[in-house]
């Protein structure tokens, strides 16, 4: 539904259904009246700025005055609060931006409950990158176990196996339910397919000569492209942390690279930037 538009007879029950999912403001209004049209003004800005928290409907009471007596409306302007199909609360006559945003506050889902749901819709189209930018944004606003298991949902689809299992790892046990199972699940088996028989060779080259850089190297690429990235950094720290210049340069350059792919958002970038820092500084 628009998050502004007219009530009229036609789609009044439109409205009053989408009630049961979405605050609707209610602002009855006529153009006769000054303070109503300054009013609307004000409950329209309010509306672009909530970004979709809820569906604001103007009532013209010059034209619906049905709906107008269906409501009781005694004065104009007036405002209604509208949820699950009855009016919750409201005011008559003008009030100031701040105060009617203090009022919707009280009834309104947080943003990062509406960017949570977004994100849902967006990972049941298959769109999971445009879904981990919204659920990023929730996540930094409340990291909480809901939005945790979603966003690690989009990072499995997304093929970031280290991410979704950092998150994975912060759900407490009154949250892991059934889609915490499934994602754990698709979790084991995207690891057991990332563990490539050349992977295993490498690892076992690596542990027989542990100080021949070349295998080592070779290792942590192949595991770079199977997104098993933690343990690519932590493998590569090791010398880095004896000797920063490690084969020529070659490990730190590697190292960066790793970062850089993983981008300036990713926490274990930023983890494992602060652990070079400290070497370099």
């Amino acid at each position: 539904m628009e998050p502004i538009l007219e009530l009229t007879k036609d789609n009044i029950q439109d409205v009053v259904d989408a009630s049961m999912k979405q605050v609707v403001v209610l602002a009855f209004w006529s153009q006769q009246n000054p303070e109503s049209v300054a009013l609307y003004q004000t409950l329209t800005a309010i509306a672009h700025k909530q970004s979709g928290r809820f569906v604001l409907a103007k009532v013209d009471c010059d034209k619906e005055i049905e709906i107008a007596n269906y409501f009781q409306i005694q004065s104009i302007p007036t405002t209604l609060v509208l949820s699950e199909g009855k009016p919750i609360d409201g005011f008559a006559g003008l009030q100031e931006e701040m105060q009617i945003s203090m009022m919707l506050d009280k009834h309104l889902p947080a943003h990062w409950q509406i960017q949570l749901n977004e994100a849902k819709t967006l990972l049941a189209l298959q769109d999971a990158e445009s879904a981990l930018v919204l659920l990023k944004q929730a996540y930094t606003e409340s990291p909480n176990e809901e939005v945790a298991l979603v966003y690690a949902d989009a990072h499995l689809l997304l093929g970031d196996f280290d991410a979704a299992a950092e998150l994975l790892a912060c759900v407490g046990l009154a949250y892991q339910d059934s889609y915490y199972q499934t994602l754990k699940a698709k979790l084991a088996l995207a690891l057991d397919a990332a563990d490539s028989p050349e992977i295993r060779q490498l690892q076992q080259a690596v542990e027989n000569e542990p100080d021949n850089m070349p295998n080592m190297l070779l290792l942590v690429k192949a595991l770079h492209q199977a997104k098993r990235n933690e343990e690519a950094l932590s493998i590569l720290f090791t010398p880095l942390s004896k000797d920063i210049n490690a084969e020529n340069g070659d490990v730190k350059q590697l190292f960066l690279e790793i970062l850089t792919a993983l981008g300036q958002g990713s926490s274990l970038a930023n983890q494992y930037r602060r652990k070079l820092y400290s070497l370099l500084y």
